[in-house]
């Protein structure tokens, strides 16, 4: 694993401790998608989670929620991205959003 990639917790830590050339290609893919775009480093944070949300990733939503409030976004901010879910995804993803999001902030 690179030197500039911290440890990640769970499965996705041991594939990249496993796998560092898959792992580098990954983040490597991560980055150009991230540049490709006029989105700020918070807008693309918070797509992330809606898009984790959208795909009923625990896991992902805890992971984006985390790299959020390391990067100074208010936990009132992700809390509207879940509610935001209600319309196109229903209510019952919202309240798992909602409780994913919560594990995170509410430590």
């Amino acid at each position: 694993m690179a030197d500039t990639t911290r440890r990640m917790p769970g499965a996705a830590g041991d594939l990249a401790e496993a796998h560092p050339d898959v792992w580098a290609a990954y983040s490597a893919l991560g980055e150009a998608a991230a540049k490709a775009g006029p989105l700020s480093a918070r807008e693309r944070r918070l797509v992330k989670l809606a898009l984790s949300i959208g795909a009923g990733s625990e896991g992902a939503v805890h992971s984006h929620a985390r790299r959020a409030r390391s990067e100074d976004i208010a936990p009132a901010d992700l809390r509207q991205v879940a509610l935001l879910a209600i319309g196109p995804l229903g209510l019952p993803r919202a309240v798992a959003a909602t409780t994913w999001i919560a594990d995170v902030t509410d430590k």
